[in-house]
């Protein structure tokens, strides 16, 4: 894996800007978030390595490496190892299931990207994994990342079997978002309709993988019910606001373009809101959710 590759791609925090000894304070903690990031990312880098396979067949092993190692944020294990700090808990209690959350979502990129489905040849710059290892193999690399998910899942020492429930349950949700998806493109109904059905979207296909990433994190540290609620709606409208803050990067949004920036401003103020009820540390969840509002790509 390149690794210097996927930390130059990942978001960097905005560390404030403003003067005096509340600027040098804000940029003093914008520079410990961003040195507890690099620390997270070596963790999910080194947990993925260990749990992607080199072995025989080749084709398979290289795929599935290719598509996990093609520069992606890490977005979502990053919010896992930050929900089990928020919980109280220990980052590395989290690291098979943030590894894990990672596998399955590089899973359903790849079949994303499949003719079948939006055939897209090009992802962050690269020949998506059909384009480069041929579409039936990409189908098995998209099978095999989706099996190894939930074994790597099984590994976390707490919590396992509600671990692998929730990214169970999640991961049907993702696929049913996409189901939505697929038919909301080919049938072409009123606006009203539309829009019904691309929020189900929204909150399906992308805002799922989130919810499963908080909860995951969540649960490896022992959390009982009031913080993962308190979780799962940081994450829901955090995955809310992301999907806004990309309709207004690509502009071909659901809504009008003021309505779409009053939404991800009301989502990411929700999900900072969330962590009000944690007892943790919140401060990454909570720079990520406003860094993510303010991304460019």
């Amino acid at each position: 894996m390149d690794r210097t590759d996927k930390y130059g791609n990942s978001a960097a925090f905005p560390s404030g800007r403003t003067g005096g000894n509340a600027g040098r304070s804000r940029r003093t903690e914008g520079k410990g978030v961003e040195t507890v990031k690099a620390k997270m990312i070596s963790m999910i880098e080194r947990t993925l390595d260990a749990e992607l396979p080199r072995g025989r067949p080749r084709v398979l092993s290289a795929a599935m490496r290719y598509a996990v190692g093609t520069g992606g944020k890490r977005i979502r294990p990053l919010v896992c190892l930050a929900s089990a700090a928020a919980a109280g808990g220990k980052m590395s209690d989290a690291r098979y299931p943030a590894a894990a959350i990672e596998l399955l979502h590089n899973y359903t990129l790849i079949h994303d990207d499949l003719p079948a489905m939006d055939c897209d040849e090009f992802r962050r710059g690269k020949p998506t994994v059909w384009k480069k290892f041929g579409e039936a193999n990409a189908i098995l690399a998209g099978d095999a990342l989706l099996s190894l998910a939930f074994a790597t899942a099984a590994k976390a020492p707490r919590n396992a079997a509600g671990i692998v429930a929730a990214l169970g349950e999640r991961g049907v949700g993702v696929v049913a978002g996409q189901v939505e998806d697929v038919a909301l493109a080919g049938r072409g109904p009123g606006r009203a309709v539309r829009r019904r059905q691309a929020e189900y979207v929204y909150e399906r296909k992308t805002a799922d993988l989130f919810v499963a990433a908080a909860l995951m994190g969540g649960l490896a540290a022992g959390a009982p019910k009031r913080v993962l609620a308190a979780l799962e709606r940081y994450a829901l409208n955090l995955g809310l606001a992301f999907q806004y803050t990309d309709d207004l990067l690509d502009g071909d949004g659901l809504y009008p373009r003021g309505e779409t920036e009053r939404r991800a401003k009301e989502a990411t103020a929700a999900a900072a809101g969330a962590l009000d009820a944690l007892g943790g540390d919140v401060l990454f969840l909570k720079t990520l959710a406003l860094s993510l509002a303010d991304r460019k790509k």
